[in-house]
């Protein structure tokens, strides 16, 4: 079973923020002048092709980057007001985030993998390895926590990189193409916890380039291109049918 969030509502406001990058005299405008607002507990799909905007957009939101312009709002909380300590905080107690790549330390036990957030918080020793084993159980990998990611397929290492994003039982769930390395099969088990998240009341917002993906579980989809929300829908997930372009 996944954790229940913490306390707090989780809900993600944008209002026309911009990411611009300069590259001698031309501007990239990753992120350029998007509004949105994310209900707490909402399944919403970012969805564009290749250089659309999306992980900027979400790197944003995950107080990763800082907007040129704009702003982007968590809890009511203005990410670009908060010092890096501030911001550091928010990422370990706030937000979960799961990547592509699965980040993981190579040379730490998938139980240290996981640990690591509860390390940086200064969360009780006594109380880490509990709660480290109880975030391996909700991915089904209770019983793998001696190995090194080496020794785990791709599904494994991104459900450890799960297990880390959860352990602090965030209220938004950030994923960034996080089926991208997988095989279809394992794809859709990865989407499956991640909306078993949902269901326990956690916000989760997915970047992806595969509607029917974000069809399957989302209940809206927001379409960007050029660094710009171009269109939006509500959506009715139909996990049943999610095997299809997972």
């Amino acid at each position: 079973m996944i954790a229940t969030p913490q306390n707090g509502s989780g809900t993600i406001e944008t209002q026309e923020i911009c990411r611009h990058y300069t590259l001698g005299a031309a501007v990239i405008r990753a992120v350029d002048g998007i509004t949105l607002s994310v209900k707490a507990g909402e399944f919403v799909a970012l969805l564009g092709s290749s250089g659309s905007g999306k992980s900027s957009l979400l790197n944003l939101i995950a107080g990763l980057d800082r907007p040129t312009s704009g702003s982007a709002t968590v809890d009511g909380h203005r990410l670009a007001e908060l010092s890096s300590e501030e911001l550091a905080r928010y990422r370990r107690e706030s937000v979960g985030i799961v990547f592509q790549a699965f980040n993981l330390v190579p040379s730490m036990t998938v139980a240290e993998n996981v640990e690591l957030p509860l390390r940086l918080a200064e969360t009780d020793r006594g109380e880490r390895s509990e709660r480290v084993r109880r975030a391996l159980d909700q991915v089904g990998l209770g019983e793998r926590l001696a190995h090194r990611p080496s020794e785990l397929s791709g599904g494994e290492q991104q459900r450890v990189a799960l297990a880390r994003a959860l352990v602090n039982s965030p209220r938004i769930l950030l994923a960034d193409e996080p089926t991208g390395n997988l095989d279809s099969r394992t794809g859709v088990e990865i989407m499956k916890l991640i909306g078993d998240c949902n269901q326990r009341g956690m916000t989760v917002l997915l970047v992806t380039h595969e509607r029917p993906l974000a069809e399957a579980y989302a209940t809206r989809l927001l379409f960007l291109a050029d660094g710009k929300m171009v269109a939006e829908q509500p959506n009715t997930p139909n996990r049943a049918e999610s095997g299809a372009g997972a």
